[in-house]
């Protein structure tokens, strides 16, 4: 599998460069991939590194809830090289949504950002992020991120599987694994670029029809910081939300 990734991958590089040196594992089923990852950069390896799983028993998402992960998608947990600085660079989930949401367009598709971490098709969420930067004292030493993205896979109420968005019975999970590594190359290509991230994102996101429930107030949601923050607006009064993953 690996190795039709790398393919795969290459392919659809094309000329753009030679992207990040990735190290890829490669597991037909385990209960995480992220525990997995964890060994491996507990064993002393150094971004770039991924781990790829054709199915998750136990995969976790935003605030430990659980992941559904099953045959047919794509599931990842990735280590990335970034800036050492917290200061002058680009919010890691908006980073990784643009280039995920770079590759669906590519593919003829209109995605959607659900702030913080879910990108929509057809009002459907088709993949999620789980963005963290890992850290010695102040510094950073490298981003890390899950991503799972619906392939062909049965998908929970509320999601959607690209397959269907894109009138196919199935699809080349190796293909789709490759453009989910090209979203995280994206993301840390452009790491010393926040405006352009935010702008991306922006460009892109899906503001919250209701109003946001923010200290004991209800505000209107108007876009996004460079942080990552959803700016909010309440008459004259601005402020920020941010969620910690």
């Amino acid at each position: 599998m690996i190795g039709r990734i790398a393919a795969a991958r290459l392919r659809v590089l094309g000329r753009a460069g030679p992207g990040l040196p990735w190290r890829l594992q490669w597991r037909a089923v385990c209960a995480s991939t992220e525990s997995e990852l964890e060994r491996w950069l507990l064993a002393g390896a150094d971004a770039p590194l991924a781990v790829l799983a054709g199915h998750q028993r136990f995969g976790h998402g935003q605030q430990g809830r659980p992941w559904q992960a099953p045959s047919g998608g794509v599931w990842i947990s990735a280590a990335l090289p970034w800036p050492p600085q917290v200061d002058g660079t680009a919010a890691l989930g908006l980073a990784v949504a643009v280039g995920l949401a770079l590759q669906l367009e590519a593919l003829g598709l209109e995605p959607r950002l659900k702030w913080p971490n879910d990108l929509l098709v057809q009002g459907a969420k088709v993949a999620g992020l789980l963005p963290r930067l890992r850290r010695r004292g102040e510094r950073i030493r490298w981003a890390q991120v899950g991503l799972g993205l619906n392939g062909h896979n049965p998908v929970p109420p509320g999601g959607l599987a690209l397959a269907r968005a894109l009138g196919r019975r199935r699809l080349d999970t190796a293909a789709l694994s490759a453009r989910a590594l090209l979203a995280l190359e994206w993301a840390a290509a452009h790491a010393l670029a926040p405006e352009r991230v935010r702008r991306e994102a922006e460009g892109r996101l899906l503001l919250p029809e209701a109003p946001v429930p923010f200290e004991g107030e209800l505000w209107r949601a108007t876009g996004l910081a460079s942080d990552g923050a959803l700016e909010l607006a309440l008459g004259p009064r601005r402020a920020q939300l941010r969620r910690c993953f």
